[in-house]
């Protein structure tokens, strides 16, 4: 793994991930209480023994700098490195990223200067625990030129992903990026052929793209440098390289999801909560999850009613109850608080005297969630401060909705409480 050098896509504008990207690039946005979106993709790289790390991005990109920079520290006395490549203008190229492809070509300078035989190609804004030792093996076995990450999928979600079909050898005879009616009919399969059963395989019939790529270097730089008008590899250039090239297809059957959008997220987070057996677990000692060490202190819990519940570190609930929910770190309930199906980032600092903070109407309204104050299925962004008897419940069952000058947007029916948005005492959202 020596020779394999990756490169984590962080994404454009988040558009879809909105108001959560509204102050941070998509791979900062935080995950399960403690983790940010960026460590799962380098945690795989980590577990898979691959130390060379990049990370591109063009928007919103100084948190995900300050949280890389202070979580991945390898030591001297290996060649191990995880690096922010911000999009920048030079001379030859005065543009921004234009897409996937087009942010590795204006980099490709610097990733020809290492000897590596392969490129991984990841993005930023996956759930997944993957060991890529066996899929860069697999790319090796089949001498391939190109080798997708695919999964089996059904036909509901079938086209919001790049589907395709595949020969008895795993390669790759069609592409079709995100087709619709008539074009995604055609593009079912036997999916037996991947190994599948014949009940899984009746369920899902078709083989989706995971958007994690394993190229060769010279087919790499080939492919960018003599096609300068492709800038995305999903659209362009891996369907354009499927018939001059071996572009194989290597199967991932495990729990794997792509959490850009508010309620995909939603769902991944409160997905954690489940019991026996949640579809992740970050309790996996062979390949953990790792994230930035912070030294808080235990979390406090005050004659609480907790169910099916996630508590970060550093939180001090007081008699409430929190039910199916995930609490970030930090986070501050006050008494008398129903918290249900909710999402909750917690804060980046503690206020002054926060064991014994309190909350009078001539205050103003301190960090976190005030007394006798109900919220459900929300999810509430870092740094929220909420006043006390306020009800988040989407009570007009209102699915899109943005309040911005209020604090608050509606996206699938999920309320989004925005990053610092206060929200006054006896608010009814």
């Amino acid at each position: 793994m020596k020779r394999v050098l990756s490169i984590i896509l962080g994404g454009g504008a988040g558009t879809r991930l909105y108001p959560l990207t509204k102050l941070r690039a998509k791979p900062a946005v935080p995950l399960a209480g403690k983790y940010r979106l960026i460590d799962i993709p380098v945690s795989n790289c980590i577990n898979s023994e691959i130390f060379k790390i990049y990370v591109l991005t063009q928007f919103n990109s100084a948190s995900l700098n300050r949280h890389i920079a202070r979580t991945y520290n390898f030591s001297g006395f290996n060649d191990g490195f995880v690096e922010v490549l911000a999009a920048q203008q030079t001379p030859e190229n005065p543009n921004w990223f234009q897409g996937t492809a087009d942010a590795v070509r204006q980099y490709i300078w610097l990733l020809e200067e290492w000897k590596v035989d392969e490129y991984l190609i990841l993005s930023g804004d996956h759930l997944y625990r993957m060991d890529y030792r066996l899929f860069v093996q697999r790319h090796r076995d089949q001498e391939a030129d190109i080798t997708l990450s695919v999964v089996p999928m059904d036909e509901r979600r079938a086209s919001d992903f790049g589907l395709m079909k595949v020969d008895d050898s795993g390669r790759v005879v069609d592409f079709s990026e995100k087709p619709k009616g008539d074009a995604l009919a055609t593009m079912q399969v036997d999916t037996t052929i991947l190994g599948l059963t014949p009940e899984q395989a009746k369920q899902k019939p078709y083989i989706a793209s995971m958007g994690i790529y394993v190229f060769k270097r010279e087919v790499l730089i080939k492919l960018l440098k003599e096609s300068l008008e492709q800038t995305d590899f999903g659209k362009e250039i891996i369907p354009a390289s499927a018939k001059d090239y071996n572009v194989q297809a290597y199967l991932f059957n495990d729990y794997w999801e792509d959490i850009g959008t508010i309620e995909a997220f939603y769902e991944a987070n409160l997905a954690l909560t489940r019991q026996p057996q949640p579809p992740f677990s970050f309790y996996d000692e062979e390949a953990p999850i790792y994230t930035r060490s912070r030294y808080l202190p235990p979390s406090k819990l005050l004659d609480c009613q907790v169910t099916e519940s996630i508590i970060g570190e550093g939180c001090i609930l007081k008699t409430c109850q929190i039910q199916h929910s995930v609490l970030g770190l930090r986070s501050r309930v006050e008494a008398g608080c129903r918290i249900e199906d909710s999402l909750l980032m917690g804060a980046d600092f503690y206020q002054p005297f926060a064991e014994e903070q309190s909350h009078s109407e001539t205050d103003n309204i301190p960090l976190g969630i005030g007394a006798n104050t109900t919220i459900r299925r929300a999810i509430i962004d870092k740094n929220a401060h909420i006043g006390s008897n306020v009800q988040i419940i989407n009570k007009d069952r209102v699915q899109e909705a943005e309040r911005e000058n209020q604090g608050f947007y509606i996206r699938s029916g999920i309320v989004v409480v925005l990053k610092n948005a206060v929200i006054s005492d006896g608010t009814i959202i």
